[in-house]
């Protein structure tokens, strides 16, 4: 049976899609009431920027050793790792959230689960997806992570006006917990009677996937994309703030910047599918999210705030999941759980971006010189993306 007749791939997509977008949740959580958190927890707005970070520093231990238990024991195995650390200490964050020093160990846990869910992306489009669907099944996975992130930024400060930051972080607990177990009752390995594409062992294909040009130059760019999308999200409130914009405000901004990506995500990854080009649109993606930053830095009415971060959430999130599968296509025999691991690790070595944009922040709290700076740094990688030999 070839996964195109395979009705179930839907359904394994769908529960796969949900545990992402619950650990998304968890790991932006913080972020759109970071002046709340740290005054709760007596501790400083860096301290409370830590929690989102620590995903980031989590994964660049963990991503090679997470793609190679995807690809050795299995799809279902290697995200039901994540799903059961996903399933315990979600809820578990809640119940001791008072203490900062308690609640942080509790979410480095949670970040040791997201390798194991990141890396199968391309995994799960390649075992339960014919090749012309795998851009789009990607896509649905990397929308479901837009919304999650987006709930996260616009459901807490409406939940913290009726509930405690621990409370908070309860709820989400629980939902993440729900969604673990629906993914290990209804996810399966592959269809009857599908098997792997043949694949090189992982050390042969990390090599092999390391000496091609067109991948490394994808990793970079990837590297880039992804820091400014990290150290937006995490600073959201800061950068907004110097403005007279509230809490309610950014979280607002930041589920709209993910609505935007969202669209761009699904729309984007079915139009490279159907025509299957992907460099002219990592090109397109790069070069129009970059102008974007403008508003995010300099727009002191609301509604233009929001027209400029949909606007770049949708073309720089497009380039994810069309990113991704060009990866897994030009890194072949390379198993999937590897390359898209390798990007993965890269796109989290990106918390660089949250650090620095802490540290050039200007005396009045503004983020101007950082978001500038990204902004060039996109054009730059848009100009790099147009030397990516194309997928065939």
């Amino acid at each position: 049976m070839h996964a195109v007749t395979s009705p179930r791939r839907w359904l394994v997509l769908a529960v796969f899609a949900l545990i992402n977008l619950t650990i998304q949740t968890l790991w932006i959580a913080y972020a759109p009431i970071t002046h709340q958190a740290a005054a709760f927890y007596g501790t400083t707005e860096l301290g409370i920027g830590a929690f989102a970070m620590s995903y980031m520093v989590a994964f660049l231990p963990l991503s090679i050793p997470a793609s190679w238990v995807i690809d050795t024991k299995g799809f279902k195995f290697g995200v039901g790792v994540g799903a059961v650390l996903m399933a315990v200490f979600g809820p578990l964050r809640g119940l001791v959230g008072s203490s900062y020093a308690l609640a942080m160990l509790c979410t480095c846990m949670l970040a040791a689960a997201q390798p194991f869910l990141l890396n199968a992306w391309t995994k799960c489009a390649a075992l339960w997806f014919p090749p012309e669907e795998r851009a789009t099944a990607v896509g649905v996975v990397t929308l479901a992570n837009l919304v999650g992130t987006g709930l996260g930024m616009a459901l807490t400060p409406v939940l913290l006006e009726s509930m405690t930051i621990p409370q908070v972080q309860l709820v989400y607990g629980l939902a993440a917990a729900v969604s673990s177990v629906l993914f290990l009752v209804f996810a399966k390995e592959r269809p009857p009677g599908v098997t792997d594409e043949p694949r090189a062992l992982m050390l042969d294909g990390l090599k092999s996937a390391l000496r091609q040009p067109s991948f490394l130059i994808y990793l970079s760019v990837f590297f880039v994309g992804m820091g400014v999308f990290n150290g937006v999200t995490t600073w959201i409130e800061g950068i907004i703030r110097p403005r007279g914009f509230n809490e309610a405000q950014a979280g607002a901004l930041g589920a709209l910047m993910l609505v935007g990506g969202l669209f761009g995500a699904v729309i984007i990854s079915v139009l490279s599918d159907r025509q299957h080009k992907r460099r002219f649109y990592l090109v397109l993606g790069m070069a129009l999210g970059a102008p974007g930053l403008l508003g995010l830095a300099f727009a002191t009415d609301f509604t233009w705030l929001a027209i400029t971060g949909v606007w770049m959430g949708f073309w720089l999130t497009s380039t994810v999941p069309v990113g991704m599968q060009y990866a897994a296509e030009i890194t072949r025999p390379t198993p999937e759980g590897t390359s898209s691991g390798l990007i993965q690790l890269v796109g989290q070595a990106s918390v660089v971006f949250v650090f620095l944009m802490e540290a050039t922040k200007l005396p009045d709290g503004s983020f101007v010189a950082s978001l500038m700076a990204a902004m060039v740094m996109l054009f730059v990688a848009a100009i790099a993306s147009t030397r990516l030999e194309e997928s065939r």
